[in-house]
């Protein structure tokens, strides 16, 4: 057997990771094997162990392959020194995450496969707290801009900073299950921007 290069390896491993993206988001994660998955990358099952140790790792790959690049958009946003004021910052971000969720198809799917297509038991009973992690941490970010916003004076009178963020971070949640439950051609993409627009002006 000849030894891969670096390269190839690479190769194979975003080639397992998009298959296993499209076999999720097809089958449900409870209905995708390991050996549907090598098929459809048109590699061996043990190369998929060569590069993961079971589904679960194969599956939190694929979600940072894709998290990663957006989380790297939006919080460019988030933390942009030249926002003066912290809640054009968050609204700034926030409509981004739905831009690259309306402009990139694997970013979509993975949502999808991880709210819609993938049950919490047997291998994945012990993962679902990590799963959330992503939602935890976006109210997190959120909070501490706030925070900022109200020590700035920006945020409006009588409104907590952890209200707003809780509230937001509801309100996203929201709208991101809205959207992906919704088929494209709806209108539904083209109201995101103003929906947003009006949720952070009840705070401004």
């Amino acid at each position: 057997m000849v030894r891969k290069t670096k390269e190839e390896a690479e190769q194979t491993r975003k080639d397992i990771l998009n298959a296993a993206r499209i076999v999720f988001h097809e089958c449900g994660v409870s209905r995708s094997s390991l050996e549907k998955i090598a098929k459809a990358a048109g590699v061996t099952r043990g190369a998929i162990y060569w590069h993961f140790k079971d589904k679960a790792e194969l599956f939190f790959a694929m979600r940072e392959e894709v998290f990663v690049p957006m989380l790297g958009r939006t919080d460019a946003i988030l933390y942009d020194p030249n926002h003066a004021n912290p809640l054009d910052a968050i609204e700034g971000s926030i409509a981004e995450f739905f831009r690259v969720l309306e402009d990139s198809l694997q970013f979509r799917e993975v949502f999808e496969v991880m709210i819609s297509r993938c049950e919490y038991v047997e291998e994945f009973a012990s993962v679902q707290q990590e799963v959330g992690r992503p939602a935890q941490d976006f109210l997190e970010k959120i909070l501490r801009m706030y925070r900022l916003a109200a020590e700035k004076g920006y945020l409006r009178a009588g409104i907590a900073p952890e209200a707003a963020a809780r509230d937001t971070w509801a309100f996203t949640s929201g709208l991101l299950h809205l959207m992906l439950g919704c088929r494209k051609g709806t209108g539904l993409e083209q109201e995101i921007p103003g929906m947003i627009a009006a949720h952070m002006a009840m705070r401004r």
